[in-house]
C-alpha cells in the first residue's frame, strides 16, 4: 500500500493538503524534516504515513498526556496499532506495552522525553528498529518559545546512544524565526528541509473587547452560544474559580481545570469536556496542549496573555476541524500588571545561569509588550499576529473585529504634541494615568500632590474625552514615539523618536473608528450560521440541521460504546458533509471526507440507516 492508500483507508482523506505530501515524501527519502504547519492543518499525518510506510518504530516525542491519549486513541479507532509511554501507565502496564513494542505490535509509540533516557525504555530502544524520532511540539525544545521544556533537551542525547541515527522529523504550530532556528541546532538535525505553510487559519474570527464588565460581556455571549463548545481562558486560578462559580451560578453547565486541582479532579473535568458532557471550561493556560477537540467554536480570553504565541496557540484551540470560530480576548490594563507578575516570579528558568535568566525576562517583557499593542491596535488583528511570526500580508482579512469597524484617518498631531510635551517637561516620573489626567486637567489630590497642576501642558485638552487621550497615547506607544516601563509603576518614557512629534512640522495620523464596534457582532454571525460554510456545494436548510443533530445523537451513542470522545467517532466536518452529501450506499459514503475503509466497516451502516430512516421520515 502507499501513501494514498493508507490516507484513504485509515484517515478518509483523497488528497493530501498544502504541504503534506512534500513533508511525507522528504521524510520517506530518509531526510530530517521541520514542519512549521499551523492548527488544524494535520502535521501528525505528515508523520503518522510515513510511520507506516518505514521498516521500523516510529517514537513521538510528546509533551503532555493528554495529547498522547489523544493521538493513541484516534489512532487505535482508525484501525493503527499504536500505544503511549508515560506516567499515566501503572508498572504493570508500562513494562506489557513494553513488551508489546518490542515484539513489533506498534509501528508508532508516543513516549515522554522524561522516559527517553530510562534504563528500561533505552534497553528497548538499543535493540529496536528506531527507524523514526518524531518530535511534537518542537518549539518546547527552545527556551525562547513559549512552553520550553528542559526534558525535552534529553532527545539528541537519546537519539545518541541509538546503534544507528533514524530519521529525525520535528513539528510545531508557532514558531519565530528564532526558534526554528533554535530547533535546528538543538536537535542537531541534519541538512533538514524546512517547510512552514503559514500561520493563517482562515476560519477563525478575532476580536477584542475592552471594558470593566468582563464577566457580563462573557455571560452574554454564552447566552447567544448555548449549543457551542468552548473554553475560556483566565490568567490566574483565582479568576478560574471565580469566572466558574458565577457562571454556574447563572444556570450555565460548566467545569474548571487549573493545576491547583488534584490529578484526578482535572482528570475528570477534562474527560467531561471531551466527551462532551460539558460543553464549557474555565481554565489557566495549563489546559489545552495536545487537546485535539475539533468542536470547539469559541475560545473567549478573560485576560490577555503575555504572548502572541500563547494566545495564538490557546485562540487556535477553535476550530480544528476548518470550521467557522471565534477567537475574541477580552482585555483589561490590569493584565499588563498581572503579567509583568508572572514574568517576574517565573520559576521555569532555575537551571539557567544569571545572565541567562536576565536575557530571557528580557525577551519576555517584549513579548508582553506586543501582546499589549495587539489589544489596542486599530489595524487588522490577523495581520498583526501573521507580522509577528514573519508573514505580511493586506492590513483587511474581513473576518476581525478591526475590520469589521469603520475607521478614518484622524490627524491626531495637537493632542500628540501634548502628551509627548507633558512627559518630557515632568522628567518622565509618571505613568500614564498621571499624564492624561494632567493634559486633561483633572482637579484630583494626586495631579495636586504631584504639583503636575503647574505643569506648562495641564489642561491644554481639557476638551478632549479621556478615551481620545488614551487612545492617541495608547498609538504614540505601538508606534515608539513613547516607552512604557514593564513594572509596578509604569512610567511613560521618551524615545528616540519622541522628538519627532515635537516638531513644527510634524503630522501624527491615526486610524479612529467611527463607531464604536460592537464584540464579535460579525462573529456572532458566524456562529449562528449552519454549517454550510464549510462546504459551498450545497447549501444547509432547516432539515439537513435537524439531519445534522441526529447523526450527533448516533455519534454520541457509538462513542459512549467504545468509550472514546465524539469527535474521534467522526468529526462536525465529516456529519456536515454526510448532512450534503446524504449517502444511500457504501460508494456514496466513501466520497464523504473523513470517511476510510475502516472506520466504515465499523460505524458505515449505523449511520446510512439513520440517514436512510431520517430521508423516509422527511419525504
Amino acid at each position: 500500500m502507499d501513501k494514498f492508500g493508507i490516507l484513504k483507508k485509515y484517515f478518509g482523506y483523497d488528497t493530501f493538503r498544502n504541504a503534506q505530501e512534500n513533508l511525507i515524501d522528504h521524510i520517506l527519502e530518509g531526510k530530517d524534516t521541520v514542519g512549521i504547519m499551523p492548527t488544524g492543518a494535520g502535521k501528525s499525518l505528515c508523520y503518522q504515513i510515513p510511520a507506516l510506510l518505514m521498516n521500523g518504530i516510529t517514537l513521538v516525542i510528546s509533551p503532555l498526556i493528554s495529547l498522547m491519549k489523544d493521538q493513541v486513541g484516534s489512532l487505535n479507532q482508525a484501525g493503527i496499532h499504536a500505544a503511549f509511554l508515560n506516567s499515566s501507565l501503572t508498572v504493570n502496564q508500562y513494562y506489557k506495552a513494553l513488551n508489546f513494542a518490542r515484539q513489533g505490535r506498534y509501528p508508532i509509540i508516543y513516549v515522554a522525553p522524561e522516559r527517553l533516557v530510562t534504563e528500561e525504555f533505552l534497553d528497548f530502544a538499543i535493540n529496536s528498529k528506531i527507524s523514526m524520532v518524531a518530535v511534537d511540539e518542537a518549539h518546547c525544545v527552545s527556551q525562547w518559545g513559549q512552553d520550553f521544556r528542559p526534558s525535552y533537551l534529553k532527545i539528541v542525547e537519546f537519539i545518541k546512544k541509538l546503534p544507528k541515527r533514524p530519521v529525525v522529523s520535528a513539528f510545531t504550530a508557532t514558531a519565530t524565526k528564532e526558534v526554528r532556528d533554535d530547533i535546528i541546532d538543538i536537535l542537531q538535525l541534519e541538512n533538514p528541509m524546512v517547510m512552514t505553510t503559514g500561520f493563517d487559519r482562515s476560519n477563525l474570527y478575532f476580536g477584542v473587547v475592552a471594558g470593566k464588565d468582563r464577566y457580563g460581556a462573557i455571560k452574554n455571549y454564552l447566552e447567544t452560544h448555548q449549543k457551542d463548545s468552548g473554553i475560556i481562558y483566565c490568567l490566574t486560578r483565582k479568576q478560574v474559580e471565580e469566572i466558574c462559580g458565577r457562571l454556574i451560578k447563572d444556570g450555565f453547565l460548566v467545569t474548571r481545570y487549573h493545576a491547583g486541582l488534584s490529578d484526578e479532579e482535572r482528570r475528570k473535568n477534562q474527560d467531561d469536556f471531551i466527551y462532551d458532557r460539558v460543553p464549557l471550561i474555565v481554565c489557566t493556560s495549563a489546559f489545552g496542549m495536545g487537546i485535539d477537540k475539533s468542536n470547539v467554536r469559541f475560545v473567549l480570553h478573560y485576560g490577555m496573555p503575555k504572548n502572541i504565541e500563547s494566545y495564538y496557540q490557546e485562540a487556535g484551540r477553535a476550530g480544528r476541524d476548518g470550521e467557522p470560530a471565534e477567537c475574541i480576548l477580552y482585555y483589561s490594563s490590569k493584565d499588563v500588571i498581572t503579567n509583568q507578575l508572572l514574568i517576574d516570579n517565573n520559576q521555569d528558568n532555575q537551571d539557567f545561569d544569571a545572565a541567562t535568566r536576565l536575557i530571557i525576562k528580557e525577551r519576555d517583557q517584549e513579548r508582553l509588550r506586543k501582546m499589549t499593542f495587539y489589544c489596542f491596535t486599530n489595524e487588522c488583528l490577523r495581520d498583526y499576529i501573521l507580522k509577528y511570526f514573519g508573514e505580511y500580508g493586506s492590513n483587511y482579512c474581513g473576518n476581525c473585529s478591526n475590520c469589521f469597524t469603520q475607521f478614518e484617518k484622524t490627524d491626531v498631531t495637537e493632542i500628540a504634541k501634548a502628551l509627548v510635551g507633558c512627559v518630557e517637561s515632568s522628567r518622565q516620573r509618571y505613568g500614564t494615568t498621571v499624564i492624561i489626567d494632567t493634559v486633561h486637567g483633572a482637579n484630583t489630590a494626586k495631579i495636586k500632590s504631584y504639583r503636575m497642576d503647574g505643569n506648562p501642558y495641564y489642561g491644554t485638552l481639557r476638551q478632549m474625552p479621556v478615551y481620545r487621550i488614551r487612545q492617541v497615547l495608547n498609538h504614540l506607544r505601538l508606534n515608539g514615539y513613547l516607552f512604557v516601563t514593564e513594572d509596578d509603576y509604569g512610567i511613560v518614557k521618551l524615545t528616540e523618536q519622541s522628538g519627532h512629534v515635537m516638531k513644527e512640522d510634524s503630522q501624527i495620523i491615526m486610524k479612529l473608528a467611527k463607531e464604536s464596534s460592537k464584540q464579535g457582532k460579525k462573529g456572532q454571525d458566524k456562529g449562528k450560521t449552519s454549517k454550510k460554510d464549510s462546504f459551498q456545494e450545497g447549501t444547509f436548510t432547516e432539515k439537513e440541521e435537524s439531519l445534522f443533530e441526529k447523526l450527533r445523537a448516533l455519534r454520541l451513542e457509538i462513542a459512549r460504546e467504545e468509550k472514546v470522545p465524539p469527535y474521534i467517532v467522526f468529526s462536525d466536518k465529516t456529519l456536515t458533509h454526510m448532512c450534503l452529501v446524504k449517502p444511500k450506499t457504501k460508494e456514496e459514503m466513501m466520497t464523504v471526507s473523513g470517511v476510510g475503509q475502516f472506520k466504515f466497516e465499523k460505524y458505515g451502516d449505523r449511520f446510512l440507516a439513520c440517514i436512510s430512516s431520517f430521508s423516509l421520515g422527511n419525504g
